[in-house]
Formats: structure tokens, sequence, C-alpha cells
């Protein structure tokens, strides 16, 4: 790395991880990140749910005063799926060593995919115990889900955390935290990928799915916006997989293919059957 790349580079931004403190309990840009996308997202799903013309015969699956109760079902499976999912993908030699930091939450590492197949089983569970066809309360959920994906990259580009590749483009940014695993290549200039993601993942997901659930109809046939949910996610995740350093050292991480993309292809293969099965179902 030449001197002449290491200032051209931007200098990233040291924010505080914690946005505030009250004595004792610290409240981090991270907690807030899942807090406005669960928010947001229990707004906009009810908002949904307001909008009788979005649906089959103009008939809600259920009331909006029920999305009290599937956020808090949500919340259990996020933070149960993404933490054991990134347990069991992603660092299951070093959990099996020491297997109390299991619940060691406090110290970060949440996985999307987990988080994501967490959130399935809760909505199943939900639907199963509500009576309601859990392919509409997965599209109603899936809908909002971009929304939180977008504020959880930007808490992640804050944290300096998955961090890009290396660079010699001029928006190129030294991240500290790539010294814990790269000290010997470090300071190198990277792509800030947590931007590129929180715009592909986050921002243009959200505008094609609300294409969908707006213009052409899509939340009269239960699974479509799933399906696509699915699909665009595990491609806006495999193309931000490009810039993405890949996870240290795993065993998926076989050039080009890295772990992120290796979990992307059962997620885009899975869509693209839910989206032909959305299809293939008679309007009722």
């Amino acid at each position: 790395m030449t001197s002449q790349m290491i200032v051209l580079a931007i200098p990233f931004p040291d924010i505080d991880s914690v946005a505030f403190q009250f004595g004792p309990v610290a409240i981090k840009w991270y907690g807030l990140a899942y807090l406005a996308g669960l928010l947001l997202g229990w707004f906009y799903v009810r908002r949904l749910l307001s909008q009788a013309k979005l649906w089959a015969d103009e008939q809600p699956p259920f009331v909006p005063q029920k999305v009290d109760d599937l956020l808090i079902y949500i919340v259990l499976g996020v933070l149960l799926g993404g933490r054991l999912g990134f347990v069991l993908f992603y660092e299951p030699s070093y959990y099996l060593e020491n297997p109390l930091d299991v619940f060691a939450v406090w110290k970060g590492g949440m996985s999307f995919h987990g988080g994501f197949f967490g959130s399935g089983v809760a909505i199943w569970i939900f639907s199963r115990r509500n009576g309601i066809n859990p392919w509409s309360t997965s599209d109603l959920c899936t809908a909002a889900v971009p929304i939180g994906i977008f504020f959880g990259r930007i808490a992640n580009f804050i944290n300096g955390e998955l961090f890009g590749r290396p660079t010699t483009m001029p928006w190129g940014m030294v991240f500290p935290e790539a010294k814990v695993h790269y000290a010997a290549v470090e300071p190198t200039p990277r792509h800030p990928s947590q931007l590129y993601e929180a715009v592909l993942e986050g921002l243009v997901l959200f505008i094609v799915l609300r294409l969908l659930t707006h213009r052409y109809g899509a939340l009269k046939r239960p699974g479509l916006v799933t399906g696509t949910f699915l699909v665009g996610y595990a491609l806006a995740r495999s193309i931000a997989e490009l810039f993405r350093e890949p996870h240290y050292a795993h065993s998926l991480n076989i050039e080009p293919l890295t772990v992120g993309i290796a979990y992307s292809i059962p997620m885009f293969l899975l869509g693209l059957f839910v989206i032909y099965f959305a299809r293939t179902q008679s309007l009722k």
C-alpha cells in the first residue's frame, strides 16, 4: 500500500458507537437501528393492512390491531434466529469451545440469514395461532424488512464493522476495525460496503417491493412479495459481497464464492419457487 493511496483515502468518521449514556446504561446506535427498523416496520405493516384496495376482494388478512402481537413474535424470531444463525453459520468452532459466549450478545454477532429464518418460524406460529394465511403474513413482513436492513447497515457503518475489500477508488476509507484481522496490510483504503448494502438491500429493494404492492397488486397473490424479497435480497447481497471483505477465515470463502453468497443461493432458489407457487394460485 503506497503512501499516496493512504493520503487519498477518505477519513473514517469516527462516531462513538454509544448514542446516549445514562449513568451505567449505554444506548448504542446498533440497538437504536434495530428499534427504528422494528417500529417503522410495525407502522408500515399497519398502513398496508389499512388499505383494503391492496388485497384480494378488499379483505386484508387481519385487522391492524393484531400487528402489535405480530411484532412480539418477530422480535423474538429475529433475535433468537439472528444470534443462533451467527453461532452456527459463521463461528461454530469458537462457540463450541466457548459455549457461554453464545449468550454474550453485547459482544455483537448477528446473522441476517439466521434472523430471517427465525422470523419465518415466528410468522408461521403467529399465523397458525390466529387462523391466518402464513403467506399473507409473510408478505406483510417482507415488504417492511428492507426498512430494518437499511438502518442496520447504517449502524454497521457507524461501528466500522463488516467493511469492504481494499480499493483504489477515491471514496475508499480506512476502517480502524480492519486492524483486528488484517494488521499486516493496514491501513488500507477499503470500500464502504455497508453503505452499498444499505442502498441495495434496503432502499432499492424497498422501492421494488413498494411498486409490487401498490402498482401491481402483489398482495393479492399470497407469497409473491415474499418470493420477490428472497430473490431480490439474494441478488443484492451477492452483488454487495463483491465489494465486502469476506468473513474472516470462513471455510466457504472460496473465490469468487463467499460465505454471504453461499447462504444467499438457497434464498434465491427458494424465492423463485415461491414466486412460481404464488403466480400459479388462482386469485380469491
